[in-house]
């Protein structure tokens, strides 16, 4: 088969512990871009989050693609276009800080180059703000402020409480609203249907390429319906149990190049021959 396209998940999949590129990835990225190879950087993080990884590895130059927000906002790098995207429905603010007054969790979206947070600032807040290399703005009233058109909002917190909140959520908002963790103690709310493997089906059909020529790589809960999707589902080695009973093939970590190791096995004809992996359908 060969591999034409190929989605990256950023935290704990492209980037080490350090959330650093490492040389060594960043070399066999780009050399399978050189190849004719498009990459699609498939991510959580807003569009400022994600940018300065699209940079680093010349995505305007090769043509290659930003899904951000889990695929609510999809950009061709080489134009700059918004190609599509869904907006959150701004009604459910209010509701959803009415929700949340009582609970020690912040709420975020984005403003710029800034987190726009409501409720309070933890420590989870911070871990966002420097993941995508962003300010923090308080704001006392959250809903009020929030008017104009937002992609998503993140709500942050100690894990049980996250939990919870999964829970009523996902409950009062299953029709209109997507709700899951990206981390155990993050929780997105997203438009209905914003889902990576979505919007990487959306995004190959405008560009004429075949599902069966598409990779996917990720280690976190949302990124399983991608792993699913794409003609070859890989997890690193370390993603949750659930993501790598989701994939074809286990890579090496983040921490030990996993994205290298697998790329090296991508010859220029486009065959995969991973010599570190176990059939997880074992």
């Amino acid at each position: 088969m060969q591999y034409k396209i190929m989605a990256l998940d950023i935290d704990g999949t492209l980037t080490n512990s350090e959330k650093i590129i490492t040389e060594a990835t960043a070399s066999k990225i780009m050399e399978f871009q050189r190849s004719g190879g498009k990459i699609i950087l498939a991510s959580g993080r807003p569009t400022m989050g994600i940018m300065p990884h699209a940079e680093k590895l010349d995505l305007k130059k090769y043509g290659g693609y930003i899904l951000a927000f889990n695929g609510g906002c999809v950009i061709d790098c080489r134009s700059g276009d918004i190609l599509f995207q869904q907006k959150l429905p701004l009604e459910v603010i209010p509701e959803i800080t009415e929700i949340i007054k009582d609970y020690p969790v912040g709420i975020n979206t984005y403003e710029g180059e800034n987190i726009l947070v409501g409720n309070m600032i933890n420590e989870y807040t911070e871990l966002e703000a420097k993941i995508n290399g962003m300010g923090i703005r308080f704001v006392n009233d959250f809903a009020d402020y929030v008017k104009f058109d937002i992609n998503k909002c993140l709500l942050h917190g100690d894990p049980d409480i996250i939990v919870k909140l999964e829970k009523i959520l996902s409950e009062k908002y299953k029709d209109i609203l997507g709700i899951f963790r990206s981390e155990a103690f993050f929780l997105e709310i997203v438009p209905k249907g914003v889902d990576k493997a979505l919007s990487i089906d959306r995004l190959l059909d405008l560009i004429d390429i075949p599902t069966e020529q598409c990779i996917a790589c990720g280690d976190g809960f949302n990124d399983i319906s991608m792993i699913k999707y794409a003609g070859l589902g890989v997890a690193m080695s370390n993603a949750k149990q659930p993501v790598k009973e989701a994939a074809d093939y286990i890579t090496l970590s983040n921490d030990q190049d996993g994205i290298a190791h697998l790329l090296k096995k991508i010859v220029r004809k486009g065959s995969v021959l991973p010599d570190y992996k176990y059939s997880v359908k074992k």
